[in-house]
This record gives C-alpha cells, sequence and structure tokens, in this order.
C-alpha cells in the first residue's frame, strides 16, 4: 500500500529525451523486468503500456506524460514517461517540477540532439539529479564513444561511461560494467536471462584505461576519490559506487550506461543504477514556498510528521472517475475524504479519493505521505500548478515555468448547438493544459486557439471530436505574432474626459515609453511608477497600469498583443469629485495607444531553432530549401555518414515542412524545431500581414 514504504527507499524519477530515444520503450522494460506486466508491448505496434491514447498509439509517439509504480530490490520506483516532442515540452517541464531523478535517454546513433538540450536546461532550472543511458547501441551507425564527446561538449557536463560494449550495430554481444569489472551478457530473446561473467581478453585492456578514465573524472567530483587517486591506491567497487551516488545528488558527475531497450539488453543495470545512484526524498534539499498574503520564505522537509503539502503538477480526465490531479506530495499525510486548502486560490478543497496510477489504470488507497506521486479526486476549484496543503499550516509551493504558445488555429462550431459545447470543452483542455491559450476574435467571431505547434493544436482539435463528438471548421494555423516599439517616447499624455450629466469622470496620466533594454529582453511589460508628490493619488496608479497592459493585449498595427516594452509614469492630474479608477484606465488606455503610434510598432514573429539531419548527397537540397525560407545557419556538422545543421528560421515560413523534407530525401532525412526567440518581421512581410489580417475582418 502507499505511503508504506520507507522515504529512503523511494526514487521518484522521470524519463526524458529527444523524440525518437527510445523512453517508452526503455519504460516498457522496466516494468517488464519489475514484473508490472507480463507482455512487452511495442511503439510500432501500439500497444505500449505507457502510449494508452489512441492518437499515441496512432503516431507512435508519447503526447502526454504517464505515471506508474513499481519495485526493484526493495525500493519502490515512481515512473513519468515524458514526452520529447517539443509540442508537448510542458509535460516535461511540470514532471521534472516534482521529480527527484532522472533518466536522460540517448540513441547511440542521433546523440546529443537540440530537444535533448532543451530537456537538459529543464532539468538544470529544477536542479534534478541525472544518469544517462546510451540506448540503441544495436542500429545502425551507433557510436557509443562519439556520443560520450557529445554530452562532454553540448551539454557540458562531468560524465563517464561507467560501461562498455562489447561491439556495435549487429555486433553488439554484451557490456562490461567498469565498477565491478564483470563481463554482462544475456542467453534468452526476452533479456530474462542475465549471465555474469570473466571479462574476455580482447576488452581487459580497453576496460582497464577506460575505468582509470571514470576514475579520474570521478575525483574531480569527490575528495576522498581524488586522495586515493593521486596516491594510486586500490579504490574498491563500493567506494565508487558511494562517490557516484554523492556525484550524482550533487549534479558533479554523472554515469553514463549503455544497452538497447528493442532487444532487451541492459535494462535491469539501468534499474540498478536507478535504486543506487537517484536520490530518495530524502537526499534532495526541502521544498521552497512562500507564506500567503506575503513573501515570507517556508521550507517543507520530506517529513510524514510535518505539515501536509503537494503540488498538483498535471490535470486529467478520466471517463470513468472523473477528473485526476496528479499530485507530488512533499510533506505530511493525506487522508482520503480529508479537507485541504489550495493557498494558491484560497479555497478549501476535499478529497474523495487517492489513487494510486498505473499509465491510465488506477488503484485506490486511504492514505499517503511525504514522497509520493499519487492522482486526487474531487477537486472542484484547483488548476495545473496549484499547492495544496494544511489549512492551519499554510504555504504556497513555487510555481512552474510555462512556455509563451506560438502557433493559433480558429475554429467555427459547424452549428449553433456546438456553440455552447465548444465552450464548455476548450474550458476542460485550458484546465488541463497549461500551454494552450484561447481568446474569442471581436473582429471576425472566430474562437483562436493557440499553442506550442501544429501538432500539438491538432492533437487538440482530434481529441475533441473522438472525446466528445464536436466537429468545427478549422482556419489553418497562423503564427502568434508580436507587436514592439522600436524608440523611446517621451512626455505622453493620456486624458479621459466625460461628462454627460450627473458626476463626470475624470482621469489624466503623463507617460514615457521605451523598449526593453536586452537584460529586460522576454519579460513583457515593466511598469515603473515615478509620481511623486501626489500628483495622482495611489489608490490611481494601479488602474492606470491595468489600463496600459490591457490596451497592449491589442497592437495598433494588426491587434496582436505588444509586448517587450517599459512604461514609466511620471506625471498626471486628478479631479476631487470627477476622478474615478475607471477614468484612469481610459487614461492609461488612451497614453498607451498614442505612445504605440509615435513609438515607431513593428511586429515580431517567433524564431525558431532547427535542426536537420540528412544524408550527404541531399545536403544541398535542403539547405538550399532553407534559403527561401528566411533561415540563417548557425552550425552544420557530421555524425557517422549523415550531415546536420542547425539553423534559425521564422516559424512562418515552416508550416508543413516534414512534407517538404521527405520530398527532398526521399524520406531519409529527420528534423526537430523548437521555439528560440522574437525578431522584427521584415518591412514587406509585415505589409503582408497587415493586409491578411484586414482581408480576414472584411470577410466576415
Amino acid at each position: 500500500m502507499a505511503g508504506k514504504t520507507p522515504l529512503k527507499d523511494i526514487r521518484n524519477i522521470g524519463i526524458i529525451a529527444h523524440i525518437d530515444a527510445g523512453k517508452t520503450t526503455t519504460t516498457e522494460r522496466i516494468l517488464f523486468y519489475t514484473g508490472v506486466i507480463h507482455k512487452m508491448g511495442t511503439v510500432d505496434q501500439g500497444n505500449a503500456t505507457m502510449d494508452w491514447m489512441e492518437q499515441e498509439q496512432e503516431r507512435g509517439i508519447t503526447i502526454t506524460s504517464a505515471n506508474t509504480t513499481t519495485y526493484w530490490k526493495g525500493k519502490k520506483i515512481n515512473i513519468i514517461d515524458t514526452p520529447g516532442h517539443v509540442d508537448f515540452t510542458v509535460e516535461v517541464e511540470r514532471s521534472l517540477k516534482v521529480l527527484d531523478g532522472a533518466v536522460v535517454v540517448l540513441c547511440a546513433t542521433g546523440g546529443v540532439q537540440s530537444q535533448t538540450e532543451t530537456v537538459w536546461r529543464q532539468a538544470d532550472r529544477y536542479k534534478v539529479p541525472r544518469i544517462f543511458f546510451i540506448n540503441k547501441i544495436d542500429r545502425l551507425g551507433a557510436d557509443y564513444f562519439r556520443v560520450i564527446n557529445e554530452i562532454h561538449e553540448r551539454l557540458g557536463c562531468n560524465a563517464a561511461a561507467v560501461h562498455l560494449p562489447d561491439g556495435n550495430e549487429d555486433n553488439f554481444k554484451g557490456l562490461v560494467d567498469l565498477i565491478a569489472m564483470k563481463y554482462y551478457t544475456w542467453s534468452d530473446d526476452e533479456g530474462m536471462n542475465m549471465e555474469v561473467n570473466d571479462i574476455p581478453d580482447h576488452l581487459k585492456d580497453r576496460a582497464k584505461q577506460l575505468r582509470h578514465d571514470m576514475i579520474e573524472r570521478l575525483a574531480e567530483a569527490d575528495d576522498a576519490i581524488m586522495e586515493k587517486f593521486l596516491e594510486e591506491t586500490e579504490i574498491s567497487s563500493d567506494e565508487i559506487k558511494q562517490a557516484i551516488r554523492k556525484g550524482v545528488i550533487e549534479n558533479t558527475f554523472l554515469p553514463v550506461l549503455v544497452g538497447t531497450a528493442l532487444r532487451n539488453r541492459g535494462v535491469q543495470l539501468v534499474l540498478d543504477a536507478v535504486t543506487e545512484y537517484l536520490p530518495s526524498p530524502l537526499d534532495v534539499p526541502a521544498v521552497e514556498g512562500v507564506k500567503p498574503g506575503s513573501q515570507d520564505k517556508l521550507t517543507r522537509m520530506a517529513d510524514p510528521n510535518a505539515p501536509f503539502s503537494g503540488l498538483v503538477f498535471k490535470i486529467a480526465s478520466d471517463p470513468y472517475v472523473g477528473k485526476l490531479f496528479y499530485t507530488r506530495i512533499y510533506s505530511g499525510k493525506l487522508l482520503s475524504g480529508s479537507t485541504v486548502l489550495n493557498s494558491t486560490r484560497d479555497k478549501r478543497e476535499r478529497i474523495s479519493k487517492i489513487v494510486v496510477m498505473h499509465a491510465n489504470k488506477q488503484t485506490i488507497v486511504e492514505q499517503v505521505e511525504a514522497g509520493e506521486i499519487v492522482a486526487l479526486v474531487g477537486l472542484k476549484e484547483t488548476k495545473s500548478g496549484d499547492t495544496v496543503c494544511d489549512e492551519k499550516e499554510a504555504i504556497i509551493l513555487e510555481q512552474m515555468n510555462v512556455p509563451e504558445p506560438v502557433v493559433s488555429m480558429s475554429l467555427e462550431p459547424k452549428s449553433k448547438a456546438d456553440q455552447d459545447k465548444l465552450g464548455i470543452i476548450i474550458r476542460k483542455f485550458l484546465d488541463e493544459d497549461p500551454s494552450l491559450n484561447c481568446k474569442y476574435d471581436e473582429e471576425t467571431g472566430q474562437t483562436i486557439i493557440s499553442g506550442m505547434g501544429e501538432l500539438h493544436l491538432e492533437i487538440i482539435i482530434d481529441r475533441m471530436k473522438r472525446e466528445h463528438g464536436l466537429e468545427c471548421n478549422i482556419g489553418r494555423p497562423q503564427v502568434a505574432y508580436r507587436e514592439a516599439i522600436t524608440k523611446k517616447v517621451t512626455n505622453i499624455e493620456g486624458k479621459f474626459i466625460s461628462q454627460t450629466g450627473g458626476r463626470g469622470q475624470y482621469g489624466h496620466c503623463v507617460i514615457d515609453m521605451e523598449p526593453n533594454s536586452s537584460e529586460d529582453k522576454g519579460k513583457g511589460i515593466i511598469f515603473v511608477n515615478k509620481i511623486k508628490g501626489g500628483n495622482i493619488p495611489r489608490e490611481y496608479i494601479a488602474p492606470i497600469e491595468k489600463g496600459i497592459r490591457n490596451a497592449a493585449l491589442n497592437g495598433i498595427l494588426a491587434g496582436y498583443p505588444v509586448t517587450d516594452f517599459t512604461v514609466t509614469l511620471i506625471d498626471g492630474s486628478y479631479h476631487e469629485v470627477d476622478s474615478s479608477e475607471m477614468a484612469f484606465q481610459f487614461a492609461g488606455r488612451i497614453a498607451f495607444q498614442e505612445g504605440m503610434k509615435k513609438g515607431g510598432p513593428v511586429f515580431l514573429e517567433p524564431i525558431m531553432d532547427l535542426e536537420v539531419t540528412v544524408p550527404e548527397e541531399f545536403m544541398g537540397a535542403v539547405i538550399g530549401d532553407l534559403n527561401t525560407r528566411r533561415a540563417k545557419i548557425v552550425e552544420m556538422g557530421t555524425r557517422g555518414k549523415l550531415k546536420n545543421a542547425r539553423v534559425e528560421v521564422p516559424l512562418s515560413e515552416m508550416f508543413n515542412y516534414a512534407n517538404a523534407l521527405r520530398s527532398l530525401t526521399q524520406g531519409r532525412a529527420s528534423f526537430s524545431m523548437e521555439p528560440a526567440f522574437y525578431a522584427e518581421v521584415p518591412h514587406h512581410i509585415g505589409e503582408q500581414i497587415k493586409g491578411a489580417r484586414q482581408q480576414t475582418a472584411r470577410r466576415q
């Protein structure tokens, strides 16, 4: 039963990687070897346990992070299998927020790819301890040592091999454990019978050299090992394991393991590494938060006797149970049927049921304790990222980082009855997915949904149709443009005076507006109050800011949101009787619109970081095509027999790129793409955007 395993024996881990590195297959094998499932599925056949959504099985990709619990050598392991596709990056973000450790899966052929770097940065942000598993060592073009070099160069971390593969591609026979100096082979197809032998003669010298390299790198992270290394004293396996565990937990050393999950080789050793090296909830720092209504810092230790606190990191809908609120319990105990406080929204919530998840199946439990990851049922007001805690000892835990959406689509229900239904369904998706946005466009009368990419929105629309029977007319994908000013403007006046019988309205403010400095790029709107001497009473400052922020939702060029500017409130005046909050909101709005007109407004567009891997003979054609898409080449390199290029390219030029690349390369190239930054749109394209926007409005 949940909550009965000692804290030191719990591991909360995630499987994270670039798309198609083999995360789901690795998780499937872990479940098989730990006895949770008795038959292994595969992603290709569409029967992998963790890819349970229809859309995942059809496309062969992971869309939603799935949660499961298993046991290995007396340790309880809560596993989250995360998506690799950048459109679902928020799934990785929220999983890493609540995990204590992660297994980073790399493909022995693909190596460190652009999305590996993305998940690496996300893991760095939350200081998650990691170990590496280089998968697919049996694949054509596999090169273990090239991948380790890429780990050093591209991720900049202190990593070393703890395994030496015996052969690669079709010649992969077994592997050497460089800590115990033993040779592992598997005698059956399912990989259940692992045989341990002495190292064959042809590998002895190489193994000794690599063990020396591993200890040298480990010495950089551990003083005791450094001392013995310099004195050339023999270092035991147990001492090495203790030093690796310490290095992993402190993020100063990362062990690199190898195998092939699809051919069932090496996964048990990954499980051993998870239990031996990755931290328990006791090994990671106490979770931090603030006291509601103040900025006083609080911490919660991973202790069942501390006040209860937990973070709701994901919401999913279940056709039988209703909403499932995936929650990491950081401290204290939680009983089924108890009442807790949602401190983020200051609402009381009742927990009707607690369930332990296995992909999309559940086991009901009566009580959970610190260190567990479970799903709660029965909450009404809670959203993803909220804190639930003890009513008497309230705390708000740190929120997640949610990326900005970059692609929009318009939706029009096919009938009036469906219009109301659309609102309810979209609200459900917004609750589940913080990276999804929705707004109603007054000009065109359309509902606009915005997300992380074409695939993200396609899946949402597909789920609307399958799960709710709602069909919509879909507008083609649109880029989420922004507007910005290019120069500083000063002494901009906003004055709102209205006299329509009875009490009048009076609001007056003077502002300066300028583009954000380079260090404030990406921070959105910065409001600075420099009013001195009470020209505007304090209670009217916030309404001015609110008026400016509301006005910035619709720019003056084509109605796109305005971002990355600083407003300084420098002067104004008020009327003893006629001034009101509403009047100052209007004054702020008027001042903003005046400032925009004079500030040299331009469009900004999302620029994507694109990585293409192509057979050499097609490289010229692919680069030629990218040049027509306004791409800027950042880096080019070689990976075995393949060429790869990293480029920065506007998102607006990349719709349907998958089909274009397929036809240019006979289907032999692959690419990955993620948002990088916003940049100014060339003038002629800015005119086209304006024209297209006006045309859409006219058609309505």
